[in-house]
């Protein structure tokens, strides 16, 4: 007789699947919860205790972890010391194990959880249960997805058992399960003990969604979200309209999302390319959105926009007259939501994060053969800015060099960012020369450029910056400073009469 043990946190059909092994003759066996869910559901089946001869002990923390259990499956059928071994020592076969773990995540996640509830959530005897019958699967069936029953079942009833390659796909299967698993618990401890960078890096994600193609349409891709947590950002995005969302709508839109967040008033923001391509912001989300795609009203097109408060039907009716390929916001009205639905091809996403601020967390990049992490970029300016010339900046001037800061650290360096009224006026991104970068900005902001102000991502190696932006009518400059030169640059900004800040705070951005 084929011997099966059942022991599930998640009992989707799994009572089904038990009746099926039973009808064709198998043995069930089986603990807590799952043997009682199966006697109460008529299902013939016998204690693991019945096995090993011994109660389940210390509130269940064990009970499986049993020679009598393990031997039964670890032993290897074609070896015949151990098929001596099990015979001389009275141990059964056991032919399958079907086994997902403690909801460790569910608890985790639960308001109002104990440090003692997300322990006891730590499942021991599962895990090596899995591992066992994944090492053994030559000879003995792992089945940790109640979505994979009706293929076991299925085979079973053709062949009467399963075939090699379903026992080598459930055993891949398996030790991803015991590995993402695991990775959940080191995330815990390592933010227990506040270890953003241990020696290990073991990180849980699970795989949202496939794409269409990566970056281009030669290229796979999937995205994979944080499992561990709260659910943010993609993994926390709802779309109410439209397509599948690619790889590079994804990419941008996180390049968005993190720059919309920077802002207290209502503001809108273009990307295009993993750049901002028009930013502004003003006293309501109509206003802000107008300069935002009067900045540069040809680059937007086709691009993602992103708000951060709600979309209402005035916006909308507005949006619908644009090509976009996605629209964000922390919430849309009903009317909004009908506006934008008669346009099926645009993705309208709701993400309530949009209307939130920043918060700290670990950028993680992929290089080849490895993973550069860092911490987030949260943080805008160094202690305090400091004048650096003899003409100061007045209120509005000021305001217009820390909206200008900000868009300036979500643009690829190096970059600049010229702005004028809360508006970018033009945007300079991911030249190798600063000076390039400006010549850029002046060019694609033309007279507009004439009274705005200037910011830099990192300091003016030379005072050519300077130079070209007094001769195109900037008044004002933030930049981080620390140069060798920054004397020079000092010098030629009071000479022509311009103000300049110092950040203390270098935004590289790559």
């Amino acid at each position: 007789m084929k011997r099966a043990l059942i022991s599930v946190s998640d009992k989707t059909g799994v009572v089904d699947f038990a009746r099926g092994l039973a009808d064709m003759g198998w043995e069930l066996i089986s603990t807590g919860g799952t043997y009682k869910e199966l006697l109460k559901e008529g299902v013939d089946v016998v204690e693991v205790s019945s096995v090993t001869g011994f109660p389940e002990a210390f509130d269940g923390r064990v009970k499986t972890l049993h020679p009598a259990v393990h031997g039964g499956i670890l032993y290897r059928r074609d070896n015949d010391d151990d098929v001596k071994t099990i015979a001389e020592m009275n141990i059964g076969s056991i032919d399958m194990v079907v086994v997902n773990l403690y909801p460790f995540k569910e608890v985790y996640e639960r308001e109002g959880s104990t440090t003692e509830d997300i322990i006891e959530n730590i499942d021991i005897g599962g895990p090596t249960l899995v591992r066992a019958a994944s090492k053994n699967y030559r000879h003995v069936t792992i089945v940790v997805e109640p979505e994979d029953y009706s293929r076991v079942l299925g085979e079973l009833r053709a062949s009467g058992e399963t075939s090699l390659d379903t026992r080598v796909e459930m055993a891949k299967k398996a030790f991803s399960h015991t590995a993402y698993y695991d990775s959940m618990i080191a995330s815990y401890f390592n933010e227990v003990t506040g270890d953003k960078f241990p020696e290990r890096l073991l990180v849980p994600y699970s795989k949202k969604s496939d794409l269409r193609y990566g970056e281009n349409p030669h290229q796979e891709g999937a995205l994979y979200v944080e499992s561990l947590g709260k659910p943010s950002g993609m993994a926390s995005l709802v779309q109410h309209n439209g397509k599948e969302l690619s790889y590079n709508n994804i990419n941008d839109l996180n390049e968005g999302l993190d720059l919309v967040r920077e802002f207290e008033e209502p503001t809108a923001v273009a990307i295009k390319h993993g750049n901002p391509c028009g930013v502004a912001s003003d006293k309501s989300l109509e206003a802000a959105f107008a300069k935002a795609y009067e900045s540069d009203s040809q680059s937007i097109y086709g691009g993602i926009v992103i708000f951060n408060r709600e979309v209402g039907a005035e916006l909308a009716e507005t949006l619908s007259k644009i090509f976009l390929e996605v629209i964000v916001a922390p919430s849309y009205s009903e009317e909004a939501l009908r506006i934008l639905s008669q346009k099926p091809n645009v993705r309208v996403l709701e993400q309530p994060e949009a209307s939130k601020p920043l918060t700290s967390s670990r950028n993680l990049k992929s290089v080849s053969g490895g993973l550069l992490v860092q911490d987030k970029d949260t943080q805008l300016l160094g202690e305090k800015l400091i004048c650096v010339t003899e003409a100061k900046p007045d209120k509005s001037t000021e305001e217009d060099l820390l909206f200008a800061w900000k868009v300036v650290k979500a643009t690829k360096s190096n970059a600049v960012v010229v702005a004028k009224n809360k508006t970018t006026v033009a945007v300079g991104p991911g030249q190798v020369s600063r000076i390039w970068a400006l010549e850029n900005a002046v060019k694609q902001g033309r007279e507009g450029v004439q009274g705005a102000v200037l910011a830099s991502d990192a300091f003016f190696p030379f005072g050519d910056c300077v130079e070209l932006a007094a001769k195109s009518g900037i008044v004002s400059i933030i930049q981080p400073g620390g140069a060798k030169k920054d004397s020079e640059s000092i010098e030629l900004a009071d000479k022509h009469g311009i103000s300049m800040v110092f950040t203390g705070i270098r935004h590289f951005k790559h």
